[in-house]
């Protein structure tokens, strides 16, 4: 059984800083690559960050790169997103989200962990 629980998050000033960690359950480190979305309620979910399986790779959005820091650590089987110079339109659930390496058509995610960032 697979599953994706995330923790952090909060209420945060403009201009502060979160992380938001996902730990997968029932995966093996190495098999999925994660990306980190978020989603407003009445909008699209959005890509933020994405981290190849060995941590070597990454990439983000636009809107949130040299703010935001996507790693993982294998040996605890997380993930992690940091989150600096937050704004108000930082404000979403952040999910993440296990894409498997053999069968990158599947995936499986977290449940969803509220940022919100006041001005």
């Amino acid at each position: 059984h697979v599953n994706l629980v995330e923790f952090g998050g909060g209420l945060v000033l403009a201009g502060g800083s979160l992380i938001v960690s996902c730990t997968a359950a029932g995966l093996t480190s190495r098999s999925y690559n994660m990306v980190w979305y978020r989603q407003a309620p009445g909008k699209e979910r959005e890509f933020v960050a994405r981290i190849s399986n060995s941590g070597d790779r990454t990439s983000y959005a636009d809107s949130v790169t040299r703010r935001f820091t996507i790693s993982r650590d294998n040996a605890k089987n997380t993930g992690y997103l940091q989150m600096n110079s937050l704004k108000p339109e930082d404000t979403d659930i952040y999910y993440c989200n296990a894409v498997l390496i053999t069968t990158p058509n599947f995936s499986y995610w977290g449940q969803g962990t509220q940022v919100t960032v006041s001005s």
